[in-house]
């Protein structure tokens, strides 16, 4: 379990780096370059990384739901949505909301069983959780924009 927290506060970390990364190209290249970019890359590091350690074996893919090889195209709205968000909104308020809508749904996906997921019964507890997150996230950002108004008028 702890090498499950560790490897999820890791993932966490490199999904912000990645974000910080993705808006800087974007200033400069576009969104759909910069998705290319991020994704083009991505793969190099992945096929190159997977076939050092795995060989041949990497190649060896088992039976699995056609629907599952579409994937990536995930990973391009992934992509072009944050780079867009984080643009509009700012990468904090992106990304918080990035993260409840992830979490959200992974309950629904959870709680119904989709995508082959095992059925996780709904709880209230599990809503409360996201609830507060959402509440979090709210407070976060009405209490931020509180503050710039009152720095604003001290400065005029």
């Amino acid at each position: 379990m702890v090498i499950g927290l560790l490897l999820a506060l890791m993932a966490g970390s490199l999904i912000g780096l990645q974000n910080i990364f993705n808006s800087r190209v974007n200033e400069r290249a576009g969104t759909w370059a910069t998705t290319t970019l991020v994704l083009g890359l991505g793969f190099l590091a992945s096929m190159t990384i997977g076939y050092l350690f795995e060989g041949k074996q990497l190649f060896a893919l088992q039976t699995m739901q056609t629907w599952y090889w579409f994937s990536g195209l995930i990973g391009v709205g992934v992509v072009v949505c944050m780079v867009q968000g984080i643009k509009r909104l700012g990468p904090m308020y992106a990304v918080s909301i990035v993260l409840t809508s992830q979490l959200a749904f992974a309950l629904l996906w959870d709680s119904l069983g989709w995508l082959g997921l095992t059925k996780v019964p709904f709880t209230f507890k599990q809503l409360i959780g996201v609830l507060v997150i959402v509440g979090g996230i709210l407070v976060f950002k009405l209490g931020g924009g509180r503050q710039a108004r009152q720095a604003a008028v001290k400065t005029t």
